[in-house]
């Protein structure tokens, strides 16, 4: 995605078609769009042309956009996990780990960051149905892996709202909902962590539409993405307007939970009560 903004800038300062560039390296100008959006693999030729099509000829800058194509194509570590991933999964992992700013809403079950082994495991033999106990775990294993992310020293903010429903809806025994509370009150007290319930109480709110996230990335050339899943696939949105809404939503949403500290004596509330 940064090598594609950047790629895009330099042929928009040039005042150059997708078109033009698509014929400088036989291809297509649908195929230099994805490339601009970072949704395909670079060629080094391709890019080498490119930048020579873009008037771009100092050897150092050549060399550091020709380092992020090859850098590009290496596979991520959550490759090795597509076996037991959804196709469209993969590409958010990527995103997430490269995020600065995770942004979430969440009502059917505790969001995968936030989640305990025992009850990430009742979630997933929950939504895979059929799947043999190795698939199953391997699946938990991705789950945790990615909550290495949350915890590292470049950790990104994350901010959530979960709805109650979240909270109430058991995934396991008894112990594995307390655990998982346990957990969301020692975590929520983490300084890049900020975590709202919205309550029942509140009734009618601006997460009608269901979970979302909105990813943001530390470089001003990335558009923040917004991440809807579906039931056989899901959705990339990065247009302004598009995400103008959703960012809408969650502020209210934001606005209308209560904060950190009164959300933290509400999971202690259910905790004491589970």
């Amino acid at each position: 995605m940064l090598l594609g903004s950047q790629l895009r800038r330099l042929r928009e300062a040039r005042g150059i078609t997708r078109e033009a560039a698509g014929y400088s390296i036989r291809a297509s100008e649908s195929k230099i769009s994805r490339m601009e959006l970072g949704r395909v693999s670079f060629k080094t030729r391709d890019v080498e042309d490119l930048l020579t099509l873009y008037g771009i000829t100092d050897e150092s800058e050549r060399e550091s956009l020709l380092s992020l194509a090859r850098e590009a194509n290496v596979a991520g570590w959550w490759h090795s996990y597509t076996d037991v991933l959804p196709t469209w999964f993969p590409t958010y992992v990527g995103l997430e780990g490269a995020a600065s700013l995770i942004r979430v809403y969440e009502v059917q079950f505790v969001h995968g960051l936030l989640q305990t082994e025992e009850y990430a495991r009742a979630v997933v033999r929950r939504g895979m149905k059929g799947a043999s106990a190795a698939d199953v775990e391997r699946r938990v294993a991705l789950r945790l892996e990615r909550q290495k992310y949350l915890l590292s020293d470049a950790a990104p903010e994350f901010h959530i709202v979960l709805d109650e429903a979240a909270l109430r809806r058991p995934y396991g025994d008894r112990e594995v909902m307390r655990g998982q509370l346990q957990h969301l009150i020692d975590i929520s007290a983490r300084p890049n962590v900020r975590l709202q319930v919205m309550p029942f109480g509140f009734g009618g709110h601006s997460g009608e539409s269901g979970a979302f996230t909105i990813l943001s990335f530390p470089d001003a050339d990335l558009s923040d993405v917004v991440y809807l899943e579906q039931l056989t696939s899901a959705l990339y949105l990065d247009k302004r307007e598009d995400v103008a809404q959703y960012e809408q939503a969650l502020k209210e949403l934001q606005q209308d939970s209560p904060g950190p500290d009164e959300s933290r004596d509400l999971l202690r509330g259910l905790l004491q009560l589970s």
